[in-house]
């Protein structure tokens, strides 16, 4: 006769995120996310179920700090959703400790790369989101090659300075470049920092990966230089979080022939 599940005396229950991540809907959209950000209609189409139901799981995920959306600020009908890594590292080493002290995770670190690759990063205007995440790459892995570019190029951002500075990095003088100075270059990553100039991106040669991050424009607010430079910080802190999670991810990407080579 059944009688039900055994529970073990002392045995907790699975931590949130086993239970979140475990369901195999779930652990599919974490692994879009994990790609790239993604709107809705995106998502559906990649793991083929209906938008009510991937609309379902995402809530889920939200609520559970795993995933985050913002508002597209091409077509503010639509949010992209991404993956909040640094949640998901510590809900992950929460959940190896709830089962053993000794499945402790070490520390997320930067791996060097195994080869040597090219990355470029595009905005609207290459005056704040690009030209940060150009040397904030170039800071923290000076053997990847690293550009930046906008489609519609203008000064860089005062903030964008004064934010850097704090990184101990100094762009003055720095002047804008167009995505057309590089759209016939071969790149391993190509990455999209607004939703607008997603929209644009042209094709690349070669095998270049093309992922967007939805990162907002730290002076769309508008108002003086000191009523905006928190957003700056936030977009600094932001895009710092996600280039170290990319440089673990070109670390691990086994070795193969470089874009420049093929």
């Amino acid at each position: 006769m059944y009688v039900g599940p055994v529970v073990t005396p002392g045995v907790s229950a699975p931590p949130s995120f086993v239970r979140l991540a475990g369901h195999p809907l779930r652990w599919r959209l974490l692994g879009e996310l994990a790609r790239s950000d993604r709107r809705v209609r995106e998502l559906v189409s990649l793991v083929g179920q209906p938008q009510n139901l991937v609309s379902y799981h995402l809530g889920r995920l939200r609520a559970g700090q795993l995933v985050a959306a913002r508002r597209s600020t091409f077509d503010a009908r639509h949010a992209y959703y991404h993956l909040d890594l640094a949640n998901c590292a510590d809900a992950l080493a929460a959940a190896g400790l709830a089962l053993h002290p000794g499945l402790r995770l070490a520390p997320v670190t930067a791996a060097a790369p195994a080869r040597r690759c090219r990355v470029l990063f595009l905005c609207t205007g290459n005056s704040s989101r690009s030209p940060a995440a150009e040397a904030l790459l170039r800071r923290r892995a000076g053997q990847v090659e690293v550009a930046s570019a906008g489609s519609h190029p203008k000064p860089l951002h005062p903030n964008t300075v004064r934010v850097l500075r704090a990184y101990g990095i100094d762009l003055a003088g720095r002047p804008p470049r167009h995505l057309s100075d590089y759209e016939r270059q071969r790149f391993d990553h190509v990455i999209t920092l607004c939703d607008r100039v997603r929209e644009v991106c042209p094709e690349f040669p070669g095998r270049a990966e093309q992922v967007h991050w939805s990162i907002p424009d730290p002076a769309a607010a508008g108002g003086t230089d000191d009523d905006t430079y928190p957003a700056f910080e936030r977009m600094a802190a932001e895009l710092d979080t996600r280039i170290g999670f990319l440089l673990a991810a070109i670390g691990a990407a086994p070795p193969q022939a470089s874009a420049r080579e093929a």
